[in-house]
């Protein structure tokens, strides 16, 4: 296949290789890449390769892989075909609340007295030392948040940027909040026409200081810094598949 012939559009390509099944082009390639690096940065222990046979084989030859693991990676390719199918639709908190939905239904810790399930946490949490939302508050802060953003007329990289940071910072579940807020970053990318980029679990610290600095200091250069560099990335892959935005 000579992926060099002629430029594609990535949002047309990837639906018709979701659709028709296509292997080892970018829709599998980006399938693979964003499930391993946003699950392992949240502790997923399957390895590259691990995520790749689950993708195309549904099968996984380790018998001492966690059931959770599994179940999250293939509920993370199911959460990227639902985000493809639906670019249309408005960014809402049923939007993001099926996300979710869809991201933890199945798994073992989905059983724990604290889970809910596709709607917002019920007890307190926090990330290291920030203090995130209270469960009575989020609501009122993530209309707050869609609000300003779906409100925003020529949407850029660095307010899909801001939105993740607030969204994070609000943490409006009891547990997925950073592999959904990727996601979200991925299709509001796709949906404005802006490079999308994967974070590399490899840049993670980089990725977690960014977040950090952003919502305590108001430093915006490491995380958008550690965006553009992965956009890049991305550009030379689409580069390669012969495919513009």
């Amino acid at each position: 296949m000579d992926y060099l012939q002629g430029q594609r559009l990535l949002t047309t390509v990837l639906l018709d290789e979701k659709d028709h099944k296509i292997s080892d082009g970018i829709y599998h390639r980006f399938q693979i890449d964003l499930a391993y690096n946003s699950d392992r940065m949240e502790g997923n222990c399957l390895t590259y390769e691990q995520v790749k046979a689950l993708f195309d084989t549904g099968t996984i030859s380790d018998e001492s892989a966690r059931v959770d693991d599994i179940i999250e990676t293939v509920n993370h390719f199911r959460c990227f075909d639902h985000i493809l199918d639906t670019l249309d639709e408005p960014l809402s908190e049923g939007y993001i609340k099926e996300l979710h939905r869809m991201l933890k239904t199945g798994t073992l810790s989905s059983r724990s007295e604290e889970a809910v399930i596709g709607e917002y946490k019920k007890y307190a949490n926090e990330v290291g030392d920030v203090k995130t939302a209270l469960p009575e508050e989020v609501h009122d802060q993530m209309v707050s948040l869609l609000d300003e953003y779906n409100g925003l007329s020529d949407v850029t990289l660095e307010d899909i940027v801001s939105f993740h940071v607030r969204f994070e910072k609000i943490h409006p579940f009891y547990d997925g909040n950073g592999r959904i807020g990727r996601l979200i970053m991925v299709r509001e990318c796709l949906k404005n026409k802006i490079t999308p980029f994967v974070i590399s679990d490899n840049e993670k610290i980089f990725y977690y200081m960014g977040l950090k600095e952003w919502q305590t200091e108001d430093k915006h250069q490491r995380l958008m810094s550690l965006c553009e560099l992965s956009q890049m990335d991305m550009e030379k892959i689409l580069e390669y598949f012969g495919i513009s935005f």
